[in-house]
């Protein structure tokens, strides 16, 4: 099944909220990015319904399996897009936009390409580019 941007994105923001807050409810998710209620609602209904995400009795979001290796993957590009693009000079807050918008679109030869550089340059460590 194929997932859109803005999914990965939601996936994305839960993983980064379940490490910052150990617990994440939609109405985390709507004050970090700043989007509508109904907005989140009708995403959290959808990602449920394709067996990204559960969601307990109390709200609380939990990532399934699969929803968990989406969101892990793209973390890692988003992480790595940032250190890369900082390490050309690049301010950190462009940087982190930016890394935003390739991290969808970014083949997998070039991410490679990428974190072998990043790598070998030291940038980053081999941990670091895992999953």
């Amino acid at each position: 099944m194929e997932i859109h941007e803005s999914a990965e994105d939601y996936l994305e923001m839960i993983l980064i909220l379940k490490e910052r807050l150990g617990l994440v409810r939609s109405i985390d998710i709507v004050h970090e990015m700043n989007y509508a209620k109904p907005s989140v609602s009708v995403a959290m209904k959808r990602l449920r319904e394709n067996g990204y995400i559960e969601m307990d009795k109390e709200g609380y979001i939990a990532l399934l399996p699969p929803g968990l290796e989406i969101a892990q993957r793209i973390y890692t590009r988003h992480r790595l897009l940032s250190k890369f693009l900082e390490y050309l000079g690049v301010s950190r807050e462009t940087a982190s936009a930016d890394a935003c918008k390739i991290e969808h679109d970014i083949s997998a030869e070039s991410f490679a390409r990428i974190v072998a550089f990043s790598k070998a340059q030291g940038i980053i460590s081999g941990s670091e580019a895992e999953t």
